[in-house]
């Protein structure tokens, strides 16, 4: 092989070998990827540090300062800022709800001594706390708890035709709500009975008087129902709408439909 051909053959292999360094070069050389950090306004908001029971008298040590996105901040939120001292001025003070750690503190869910009671707190507004008598086999065997509803039936004695006496039960209520059995206003996690001889329920001013005389002349029972009736709230009385009224020895009675 002449002299020159070797010489071009080399050449060309150089050539060759530069173009190939360079095209993948090019195919594997990487975007540079820009990393750019957003400075977001954050302040700091007041939340729960441990679980917060309802009726909870809470301490200090039950809250921290958390930072909190600006954006997210609404009235309910305290904020250090405005409020730097709220841990102590929260001192003595009786949750109306339960809080789970990291959640928010808001005013409305402590109560200061001589706001009010822990009951009087979870009222809803225009209703009232009504206490009534119960025992294991009128009050669905001690299964019902707080925050359970319930329909109110009440057993009395009437006279029959033969002159004797007959039970007769009806229902004044339905679907209300229990505030308390006993003392008990929060059950336990895992707690499966509720232990006391009273129960308060939740009325209007009108099912109090109906409760207080129906007490009077018979026995109260009350019968759980199921938690996918919660869903609608607490019914109003049902009488005026479920009742018959009829004619039984010339005076008016009055028989309670047990339809909803």
């Amino acid at each position: 092989m002449k002299r020159g051909q070797i010489l071009g053959i080399a050449i060309a292999a150089v050539c060759g070998f530069g173009a190939f360094l360079g095209v993948r070069s090019i195919v594997t050389k990487q975007p540079r990827v820009v990393t750019k950090e957003v400075a977001q306004n954050t302040t700091q908001v007041l939340v729960a540090k441990t679980d917060i029971g309802l009726g909870h008298l809470v301490s200090p040590e039950n809250f921290r300062w958390q930072e909190w996105p600006q954006s997210a901040i609404n009235t309910n939120h305290i904020q250090r800022s405005a409020r730097p001292n709220a841990p102590a001025d929260f001192t003595g003070a009786i949750a109306r709800a339960p809080m789970q750690p990291g959640d928010p503190i808001y005013q409305r869910n402590l109560v200061k001594s001589g706001e009010g009671g822990v009951l009087a707190s979870i009222l809803t507004p225009g209703m009232r706390a009504a206490s009534v008598r119960i025992k294991e086999e009128t009050g669905a065997g001690k299964l019902i708890l707080p925050n359970d509803h319930v329909d109110v039936i009440v057993t009395s004695r009437k006279r029959g035709r033969g002159g004797g006496e007959e039970h007769v039960s009806e229902t004044l209520f339905r679907n209300v709500r229990v505030l308390a059995i006993g003392q008990l206003i929060q059950a336990a996690d895992g707690k499966k009975l509720a232990e006391g001889n009273t129960a308060t329920l939740e009325l209007t001013p009108r099912q109090t008087e109906e409760m207080a005389a129906a007490d009077a002349k018979g026995e109260i029972s009350l019968v759980l129902r199921s938690i996918a009736d919660f869903k609608g709230g607490d019914e109003e009385t049902q009488r005026d709408l479920n009742q018959i009224k009829i004619l039984r020895y010339g005076a008016k009675s009055r028989v309670i439909g047990v339809v909803d």
